[in-house]
């Protein structure tokens, strides 16, 4: 099948998905969401494949967020749709897929970058990357699980710091908040991804299938439908048509919490 946005590259049992939009910093918009959705599942099914990275094109971004033109204008009903959708499709998908994941997350991964990355079983980055959900600075909340992982990597006060301020963090603190596995030099990223997945080929991928669903079973998945409860709730608001406006126009928010 013909992609887009996103290449896949085939080695030794490793399938590597590059999101392929750096014009856009790779930012996640419908097609690519719904390209990366078949590619996992393709690679998934394939029998020669045993472990998956996915990576960013350029050393500027892994995905630095949703297209925000996409949904600027949408009603509650289309944000509740918008958050199911991609949750279903690709999020949750990944989480729960029986071949692992490692991100190699090479520069931004804001909002459903971010949220993109922690879907996957085990991250890697980059000592230039840089890490956030900025949602609430556009009247949002994250919408692709980012509530609900944030947590159980870092802990409830790391994750409320991170979502309520919508700032930044580097690889260092990430690394030691546990956000991530491993951090290394960019040139450094993809083959220590590969060193991973080579040890990961030496078990067995039944067994490590059947690990991925034991280790997610000891969450609960009760918090999805509120995130996507309340982050279609936040498209009614004035804030919301606020904060995108503002980030289209390229200026300062101006919240009045309405």
């Amino acid at each position: 099948m013909n992609f887009e946005n996103i290449t896949i590259e085939h080695n030794q049992h490793i399938g590597t998905v590059t999101i392929n939009r750096p014009k856009k910093l790779n930012a996640l918009n419908k097609a690519t969401i719904e390209e990366l959705h078949q590619a996992f599942v393709d690679l998934d099914q394939d029998p020669e494949v045993r472990v998956i990275i996915v990576t960013g094109a350029g050393d500027r971004a892994f995905v630095a967020g949703a297209d925000i033109s996409e949904f600027a204008d949408f009603s509650v009903y289309q944000g509740s749709q918008l958050a199911a959708k991609g949750q279903e499709l690709l999020f949750n998908l990944i989480e729960n897929l029986s071949t692992p994941v490692i991100a190699a997350i090479n520069g931004f991964a804001l909002g459903g970058g971010l949220e993109l990355a922690m879907a996957c079983h085990i991250r890697v980055a980059s000592d230039n990357a840089r890490m956030g959900l900025p949602e609430t600075s556009l009247g949002l909340i994250p919408g692709y699980g980012g509530t609900q992982r944030l947590p159980q990597l870092v802990g409830k006060g790391r994750a409320l710091e991170m979502i309520l301020t919508a700032g930044m963090i580097g690889t260092e603190q990430a690394l030691m908040w546990g956000l991530i596995n491993h951090m290394v030099a960019l040139e450094q990223l993809l083959p220590l991804c590969e060193k991973i997945a080579t040890k990961i080929l030496n078990n067995s991928p039944v067994a490590a299938a059947a690990a991925i669903s034991a280790v997610n079973s000891g969450f609960s998945d009760q918090g999805y439908p509120k995130e996507i409860e309340t982050f279609g709730a936040c498209f009614a608001t004035q804030d919301f048509k606020e904060g995108t406006q503002a980030f289209l126009e390229k200026r300062k928010a101006n919240f009045t919490g309405n």
